[in-house]
């Protein structure tokens, strides 16, 4: 297996059974999933990592020569603004059949590989500091005690934090949803890129309280961290996290193969490893993962927060970032 995270320097002259790709999945993750790939077909793939605003921005800068040739992994708002822009095309696998309809697209332009709710995650020890208990709410986290103590990602490279402001705008109305998002920016203490981040830092303790996925934030808890997840009262949002085939991509039949086996039982049991839950019905899932029909989600319009994504960011550019 090769992995890479610098510009692809890719010429004309392509190996028969080597596929390129870029990946929207934790670096670990990726590795476990292209490797089992990899030993099971015999085809090497090489990997970009890149967060799911800026894989739809490298597959919008390279539409007219596209360098790679499967998009895997990342939220399916970002997956559904690809084929909006026209940089993905339709793939129906033999796969797809089994997976619910809710999590995949009716065109086939994607297809969620697993589901994911949006929750807080507190360190603990640094709350216990602070005088603090973890928040359970959205109003919590615009509450005066919070301010400096939370960390989310940009909604405008990161499909994690997108995903949040569309399930505010959802969840309030448009109006009222910028408005929360400008109490909440007060409460900032950094705007990471990857939305992976924020979790991950309240784990160490460099902020006591992030915004993410419940699967990163369960598997801080298994490998010991003090920390504590929470899902907001109002409801949540989640991810369907997805996979979709690059238009004009070189190396789309070996693509195929890849988007194939990600659909695949192996593949579905494996997702589950990571504290997610797969969209292939019957996987056993981890011990202390809150299946998705347990957390109170909203009723969340993928499609439309797909189709409004340029312009929702542009608006908390201007309204709230600035």
């Amino acid at each position: 297996m090769v992995y890479i995270f610098a510009s692809l320097g890719i010429g004309t002259a392509w190996a028969a059974e080597r596929l390129v790709i870029y990946v929207t999945l934790a670096e670990e993750d990726a590795r476990q999933a292209i490797s089992s790939f990899e030993e099971e077909t015999g085809i090497e793939v090489e990997w970009v990592r890149l967060s799911g605003g800026e894989c739809v921005a490298r597959l919008d800068a390279e539409k007219v020569n596209p360098q790679a040739s499967m998009w895997y992994g990342g939220v399916g708002l970002d997956h559904i603004a690809a084929k909006e822009r026209g940089l993905t095309i339709a793939y129906e696998s033999p796969n797809t059949t089994i997976i619910p309809s809710k999590f995949k697209d009716v065109e086939h332009y994607w297809t969620g590989i697993y589901v994911n709710p949006l929750c807080f995650g507190s360190n603990m020890n640094r709350l216990k500091e602070l005088g603090l208990t973890p928040p359970t709410s959205w109003a919590d986290l615009i509450k005066p005690e919070y301010q400096g103590h939370i960390q989310v990602a940009n909604p405008g490279t990161s499909g994690t934090s997108y995903n949040v402001l569309a399930t505010m705008v959802q969840l309030m109305g448009e109006e009222k949803a910028f408005e929360y998002m400008k109490d909440l920016h007060r409460n900032i203490f950094q705007y990471t890129r990857s939305g992976s981040k924020p979790l991950r830092n309240a784990s160490i303790g460099e902020i006591p309280i992030g915004i993410g996925y419940a699967g990163i934030g369960s598997r801080l808890v298994d490998q010991g961290y003090p920390v504590e997840i929470t899902f907001p009262s109002e409801g949540t949002g989640y991810e369907i996290a997805a996979i979709s085939l690059i238009k004009g991509g070189p190396q789309l039949e070996l693509a195929k193969k890849l988007y194939d086996w990600a659909l695949s039982e192996k593949a579905a049991k494996l997702y589950a490893n990571w504290f997610v839950s797969p969209t292939r019905s019957g996987i056993e899932l981890r011990e202390g993962v809150i299946p998705i029909s347990e957390v109170k989600t909203i009723v969340f319009d993928d499609i439309w927060a797909g189709k409004n994504k340029t312009r929702l960011v542009e608006e908390w550019n201007e309204k709230v970032y600035r």
